[in-house]
């Protein structure tokens, strides 16, 4: 099995919640050990620029005004093909889909405010860690 690395933020509505610790323990439970973390409130600039990817969908300013509205939780998690297996642990993105026993179907409140993000590939997870995590801040 491979090690890899993955990207996670717990979005506003897990913070404004007081679910922080219960998502990490989720996460943890499922063997992503987080490596770098920091708590911060995401500009506009930020959040359009991690976003950009949607810039051209009808929800992209819906998404923006979330994102920027309150603190996220930026991680770096590491484990046994950590990107599938915190796709698993994260749940489908509408919570009222999502297995019983994921982040989303947990936390989540419906697919605007639906608790967490994660990268979906490598390629992604290379960008999203490199967006908020320089080089040096990543052991």
């Amino acid at each position: 099995m491979a090690i890899e690395r993955t990207f996670s933020i717990l979005k506003p509505d897990t913070v404004e919640k007081n679910k922080i610790g219960e998502a990490l323990a989720m996460l943890e439970a499922a063997g992503l050990k987080p490596i770098a973390m920091k708590m911060m409130h995401l500009t506009r600039k930020q959040a359009e620029g991690f976003y950009h990817v949607h810039r051209e969908r009808k929800f992209f300013g819906e998404l923006v005004e979330f994102m920027t509205r309150g603190p996220v939780v930026a991680m770096v998690l590491q484990g046994e093909n950590a990107i599938l297996k915190y796709r698993e642990v994260m749940g489908a993105t509408d919570p009222a889909k999502a297995a019983e026993g994921t982040v989303r179907k947990k936390i989540g409140s419906n697919v605007g405010e639906n608790a967490i993000h994660g990268s979906d590939a490598p390629e992604t997870a290379a960008f999203e860690i490199g967006y908020f995590f320089p080089g040096y801040e990543v052991g």
